[in-house]
Formats: structure tokens, C-alpha cells, sequence
């Protein structure tokens, strides 16, 4: 099947290489120069992988991340950085970017990446086929795996793209302990020592957002020492 790779990048030299190597993996690249111009490619198309430079006139990476996660339509980004900008990439990384390459990057490393990426994605038709219209409740919380929607005690609450990854991801495996780095390879699909506080500061925004006491959890359990678990049997106060 031939993919489709959107590439939203300023520099054209280095957009022509990612076009070139990309195409080698059976994609068919269409390239952006700008964030106004790549945005409105990546929402009036239908994309595989979105790979776009944090640093854009326009709008920025981190811009696009925002936009096109509060669309209902799922489309992996793969975020291009700078050394100097590790802030900026751990927030597109929270906001919900699936993976990031360092500028400057080897073609190698980059092929790597979209491969892995589209691996991820492969993987998922099967797995929703299965989770169509599949509702999670655990205690008074509901998840709607199809709709990506969450209830708490019959109310909406609004997640970000990860943050409902992350907890659906919990709230499928209940009652097994992750670490922290299990839980980057599982839902961000990479590995990277040192950015184990990405986790962290999800689970403590989810906290906040599904616990009826934050600073007492009864559904995302803190197992010192090792990291988290989700509740199998909450109390039904949460």
C-alpha cells in the first residue's frame, strides 16, 4: 500500500532529503514550507504521517500539534527539532506529537522512525475493529473507546490526545504494574531515559482530572518504587 507522508518544513534542502528517503520506504511525500500551508494541507487530506519542523513561519510545530489533536481524526506526527529546544519538544511531545528527531539527524534514524511510526498505525484497524463502540467502566468512570470521549460520575471531562491514550492504555490493563519507561514505549512508542517526567506529569494532570481526590487516587495508584497501576476495584467515590 503506498502511504501518505505530509512534510511541513521550511528548509527546503532538508525537505527535499526527507522527501527522498521517505519516498524510498513507499510513501508518496506531498511538502509544505510554511505552517499556515501545512496545516491546511494536513486537515483537507488524509495522511498516514505528518512530519512537520517545530520552528515554522506562520504557525510553529507546537501550533499544528494543538490544532490537528483537537480534531476527531487521529494522524501520527513525527516532530523535527532543534538541539537547543528540549522545553519545546517535550511539550509537543505532551501535546501530543508521536515521536521527535534532533536536528541534525541521519537518514538512517529517520527511516527508522517512519517505519516505526506507520508499524504503530498498521497495527491499529485490527485492534479498533475489535474495540468499535467498546465502552470501559471502571467505578464511575466511562470510557468510549470508539468516540475517544471520557465520563467521570456521568460528566464529560476533556483530555488531550495523550492523556487519553495513557489512560486508556491503564484502563485496559488493570491491575498490572507499569514503569515509567514501560509506559513511554507503550503509549508515546519510544524510549528515551530522562524523559520519564513526561509520564509523571500526565499521570498527574489525569489525577487531576478523573480522581474525585487527586491527593488520594483510588483508580491510577502510585507502587513506590516501581511505578503505576490501575485500579481494578476503586471505590465508588471515585
Amino acid at each position: 500500500m503506498l502511504r501518505r507522508v505530509l512534510v511541513i518544513e521550511d528548509d527546503r534542502d532538508i525537505a527535499q532529503l526527507v522527501r527522498i528517503h521517505v519516498e524510498e520506504l513507499n510513501c508518496r511525500v506531498t511538502l509544505a514550507h510554511d505552517g499556515i500551508a501545512g496545516l491546511a494541507q494536513a486537515e483537507s487530506g488524509s495522511f498516514h504521517l505528518v512530519i512537520l519542523d517545530l520552528m515554522l513561519p506562520g504557525l510553529d510545530g507546537l501550533e499544528i500539534t494543538r490544532r490537528l489533536r483537537a480534531r476527531a481524526d487521529y494522524t501520527p506526527l513525527l516532530m523535527l527539532t532543534a538541539k537547543s529546544s528540549e522545553l519545546e519538544r517535550v511539550l509537543g511531545l505532551e501535546m501530543g506529537a508521536d515521536d521527535y528527531l534532533t536536528k541534525p539527524f541521519s537518514v538512517l534514524e529517520l527511516s527508522a522512525r517512519v517505519k516505526a511510526i506507520l508499524r504503530r498505525m498498521e497495527k491499529l484497524p485490527a485492534a479498533s475493529a475489535v474495540d468499535t463502540h467498546k465502552i470501559l467502566e471502571v467505578g464511575s468512570l466511562k470510557v468510549d473507546v470508539d468516540r475517544r470521549s471520557v465520563h467521570v460520575r456521568g460528566k464529560p471531562v476533556e483530555l488531550t490526545a495523550k492523556e487519553f491514550d495513557l489512560l486508556l492504555f491503564f484502563a485496559q490493563n488493570p491491575g498490572r504494574v507499569y514503569s515509567r519507561e514501560q509506559l513511554l514505549n507503550h503509549v508515546w512508542g519510544y524510549s528515551h531515559s530522562g524523559y520519564e517526567h513526561t509520564v509523571n506529569s500526565h499521570i498527574n494532570r489525569l489525577r487531576a482530572k478523573i480522581e474525585a481526590d487527586p491527593a488520594n487516587p483510588a483508580l491510577m495508584l502510585t507502587v513506590w518504587g516501581v511505578g503505576y497501576k490501575f485500579n481494578e476495584s476503586p471505590a465508588t467515590k471515585a
